[in-house]
């Protein structure tokens, strides 16, 4: 017989931004909050991500002295999301994104910094800005966690240097020219012993950046107001009375626990990026479901579709692009696992181009990774595997790095040695080692190069808009993202199809409540993050566009519980005196 837990207000299933900016909103509100994720480790997707959010119209844009049109977030996501614009959930965005923020940065540990400038991905449409939407999370001093920072799930080790995170952005641009500037020199200098110093000291970097350090200034929040979370801890299904959702069964320590609810379930719990047969579904370019690579944890089954459709929502197989598209390549670790690497940036960095296995070229490499990968399935089209080589020379390769291959000073043996890492002295040679016609290649290169000189593509347009030009290399002229491929040896990676999260999900209104496919709401039922339909309607607008609406609708979610008519709410109890760890299994 199952065990039996009430007194909860709201379940929230999982522990990434969405479901933990759900918890902490309610429980501010003055509600009775329990989180359960099912993995060991908390912070989801979140955790691995670059920790960027796309919100137009904050405070921190405006404090930068950047102001936007009235609208214009509105016409640019109309003009994005094409066939699925959804109006009411984009307005609800719009309104609650700025909100939100306040919140988190008013009342909470979670803090953001806003760059002067980083463009939207389509900067030049419609309603389109050159900054002031996308924000990065402050780095976090993870001994605020104490014990529980154990708990904290890892960031993609690709993504590290020696097991430290590195911050996007004025980061990351020191440690690119660590060797061409003092400045940056010790700027590094002073990074790296700073780590060395907590390595020694607690077993690991305490400096956490990015998706890792919003996963944990959450979790922090959260302790600060009592929130408990269930680690290895699966829900096994909802629990429906009437015809609304009034909580779920919770496996924990082997035992199936009945939890009931006051107020709603939310759904919080990363997407499908390991649902082999709802990929066989959705993803034109992986026909059984494994032709596919992604970053995401390996826990991420769909378990929040699965449990929402169970109880009658309904998962929308008409979006046009299904998941957040980036293009990977897969690395081999020491301990005999695969890793899976995400070129974020290297693509649109000068001197280096990409080809199919016909030896051409098929798009503008400073594309957005997702805009990337859509060109990539289509330029493969009838081809036996979508995949792509991106190809450097060796002064790029050493001043830049490519993939998982650090710059110098770091040492590219082991890459080579594995296979990650292809070579060949000359362009012919390297195509021969790559399975690619050299004329073709040797071609490409010739026509990069003669644009190059004059700073215009003219094939594809490298380097043509805004965020091209960012992602590049500022100091490089005339274009940024072009510079000739001259001297061997000449290197290539291989590139695949992956994913930085999933857009197909639940259907759900603006105040974040699970629909029907007949649009009618599921009582008691709340789907945020992954598990919910992206309102990108399938595109990828801007640097943050997941995490951005995740915090948000965990916020209107939080917020909606808050208001949802039931028993008065003991608000005294909202900050205790007593700051309890949450709990793992």
């Amino acid at each position: 017989m199952n065990e039996q837990e009430s007194g909860y207000d709201v379940l929230v299933v999982g522990t990434g931004a969405s479901g933990m900016s759900a918890a902490v909103t309610a429980a501010y509100e003055g509600l009775k909050v329990l989180v359960v994720d099912k993995a060991p480790v908390y912070g989801g997707t979140t955790a691995r991500s670059g920790g960027w959010l796309w919100i137009p119209g904050t405070k921190l844009a405006k404090e930068q002295g950047i102001s936007e049109p009235a609208g214009a977030a509105r016409a640019y996501l109309q003009h994005e999301t094409t066939t699925h614009f959804d109006a009411a959930r984009v307005d609800a965005f719009i309104e609650n994104g700025p909100k939100a923020i306040d919140f988190f940065t008013e009342k909470t540990c979670v803090q953001f910094d806003m760059p002067p400038v980083f463009p939207d991905y389509h900067a030049e449409a419609p309603g389109g800005q050159p900054g002031g939407r996308s924000m990065v999370t402050r780095p976090f001093d993870a001994r605020e966690l104490g014990d529980y920072v154990s708990k904290l799930a890892p960031p993609v080790p690709e993504l590290t240097v020696f097991g430290m995170m590195l911050g996007s952005g004025k980061e990351l641009w020191h440690f690119l020219r660590a060797f061409k500037s003092i400045e940056s020199f010790w700027y590094v200098a002073k990074r790296f012993g700073g780590h060395l110093v907590d390595v020694m000291r607690y077993g690991r970097g305490m400096t956490l950046t990015n998706g890792n350090a919003l996963a944990g200034r959450l979790a922090k929040a959260g302790m600060d107001l009592n929130i408990p979370v269930w680690l290895n801890a699966p829900v096994k299904k909802l629990i429906v009375e009437g015809d609304a959702v009034v909580g779920a069964t919770v496996v924990r320590d082997g035992n199936p626990i009945e939890i009931r609810v006051r107020r709603g379930v939310v759904l919080a719990c990363g997407g499908f990026p390991y649902d082999v047969e709802r990929r066989k579904q959705l993803f034109p370019h992986a026909p059984t479901g494994r032709e596919h690579f992604t970053p995401s944890p390996a826990l991420n089954t769909g378990d929040g579709l699965r449990l929402g459709e169970s109880v009658g929502g309904w998962v929308d197989p008409t979006i046009p692009n299904a998941a957040a598209w980036c293009p990977t390549s897969v690395v081999q670790r020491k301990d005999g696992t695969q890793g899976v690497m995400p070129h974020f940036i290297d693509r649109a960095k000068p001197g280096v181009i990409a080809v199919t296995t016909k030896g051409r070229r098929f798009t503008n490499e400073a594309l957005s990774y997702h805009d990337f990968i859509q060109a990539l399935v289509k330029a493969c089209k009838g081809s036996s595997e979508v995949t792509c080589w991106l190809v450097c020379d060796h002064q790029h390769l050493r001043e830049y790095g490519l993939g998982a291959v650090a710059p110098f000073p770091l040492p590219i043996g082991k890459h080579l040695k594995s296979g990650y890492l292809k070579r060949g002295n000359s362009l012919q040679e390297l195509a021969s080692v790559i399975g690619v016609p050299a004329a073709s290649l040797q071609e490409e290169v010739e026509v990069f190069n003669r644009d190059a000189a004059s700073g215009i593509d003219t094939k594809f347009s490298k380097g043509s808009t805004a965020y091209n030009r960012y992602q590049g290399d500022s100091l490089v002229r005339p274009n940024p993202c072009m510079a000739p491929i001259l001297k061997g040896p000449f290197y290539a990676i291989k590139v695949v199809v992956g994913e930085i999260g999933t857009f197909a999900g639940l259907a759900t209104d603006e105040s974040c409540q699970v629909l029907s496919k007949d649009r009618q709401p599921v009582k008691g039922l709340y789907a945020v993050g992954n598990d919910a339909a992206s309102i990108m309607g399938g595109n990828y607008p801007g640097a943050g566009i997941t995490l951005g609406p995740a915090l948000t609708f965990g916020y209107v979610v939080g917020q909606t519980l808050a208001k949802k008519a039931s028993e008065p709410i003991d608000r005294t109890s909202r900050v205790s005196a007593e700051r309890l760890q949450p709990q793992a299994a």
